[in-house]
């Protein structure tokens, strides 16, 4: 499995791009009399501007995806393997999908073609997986990025999905040869980060965002909001566990409470009582340096996080290159001021307002 790293937008060129708008199809399709190649030879003798495949076969399984062709739109298959239309991993709940874009191209019409895609979990347990794609021209360059989470893949099961609108080529066909797979993800299902929009029965939805770095120090937001029903109550320092690419415990890494040790991070934040009422938010951070010196130089893929002792952990995939360092510091919960969460749908539970401490 690759190993994550904190992403940089792709820059796009535009010279061949007429749309860069990037999108999920969530909905399924019927499967072509062709098998899904494209619709060459339907009636009427008119030609797909969709190249299923140049080689005709699926192209090399990347980390459990495999990009399967390009196809027009509504021939894509979509749903399980061996399994009914309508079966439960057919399903595609989770979808996150971001683009880059050109300032002062106009709007274009969708393309008439969508890229076909599988996941296969060799797994023992359920997957959540989310996985970039890149569109590049005939010259591989990017030209435009795409993100997108597919959850809950069984053990041995194999899913499919479609990336819809991933850009016109102009007069060229659109095939897989267009279509990379630039990074994969997968966290235990029960682990992964709440979709955005959702919440999970524990009324906290706990996340990570990209990050940022400059001049060798890298910093790591982890954002707690409650999205339940009844107040939270959180203080110290959220509780890490660094995994490896096969999930397994990093050890030898020494985890700092306060972010004061990591030259240049600065000062030590005290630490407070938090208390998040419904829709509100906290905030603490990861820091750490990936400078490289004697020594082995380690990279941690994975970190599973739990808001306190005890609580439901979440793995997060932030990608640390910590270098030879061999340190990794961690902020304290802190009230996030900055974050309005207005009209978030809340947790099930219906239970008295009343403080729930850490």
């Amino acid at each position: 499995m690759r190993t994550p790293q904190l992403r940089v937008p792709v820059a796009a060129c535009g010279a061949l791009l007429a749309s860069l708008l990037i999108g999920a199809c969530g909905t399924q399709t019927a499967t072509s009399g062709d098998g899904g190649a494209g619709g060459a030879g339907r009636e009427g003798g008119s030609e797909s501007r969709c190249g299923a495949q140049a080689s005709g076969a699926a192209g090399p399984e990347d980390d459990g995806v495999r990009i399967l062709g390009a196809v027009e739109r509504g021939d894509g298959a979509q749903g399980e393997a061996g399994a009914p239309p309508d079966g439960g991993e057919s399903r595609r709940p989770g979808v996150s999908v971001t683009a880059d874009s050109l300032p002062g191209l106009p709007e274009a019409s969708a393309s008439p073609c969508v890229v076909a895609y599988s996941v296969t979990n060799r797994g023992a347990e359920a997957f959540t997986y989310t996985i970039t794609f890149s569109l590049v021209d005939d010259q591989g360059r990017a030209m435009s990025d795409a993100t997108e989470t597919v959850a809950s893949v069984a053990a041995g099961r194999t899913v499919r999905r479609t990336l819809e609108n991933v850009g016109s080529m102009g007069d060229q066909r659109l095939d897989a040869a267009h279509v990379r797979v630039l990074d994969v993800k997968r966290v235990p299902a029960d682990e992964a980060p709440a979709a955005a929009g959702s919440c999970p029965p524990s009324g906290l939805r706990l996340t990570a965002d990209e990050g940022d770095a400059a001049m060798g120090l890298r910093v790591v937001g982890l954002h707690l909001e409650n999205c339940g029903a009844r107040p939270y109550s959180v203080e110290g320092y959220p509780v890490l566990q660094l995994l490896d690419e096969k999930l397994a415990p990093v050890e030898g890494i020494e985890i700092l409470r306060g972010t004061g040790g990591i030259p240049m991070a600065g000062g030590d934040e005290p630490v407070r009582p938090v208390t998040l009422r419904p829709g509100e938010s906290a905030a603490a951070s990861m820091a750490w340096r990936n400078t490289t010196q004697a020594g082995e130089v380690v990279t941690v893929p994975y970190v599973r996080v739990r808001a306190a002792s005890g609580s439901d952990p979440v793995v997060v995939a932030p990608g640390l290159d910590l270098g030879t360092t061999g340190e990794l510091g961690v902020g304290p919960w802190r009230k996030d001021e900055t974050a309005a969460v207005p009209d978030r749908p809340r947790s099930s539970q219906s239970v008295p307002d009343r403080p729930q401490s850490s």
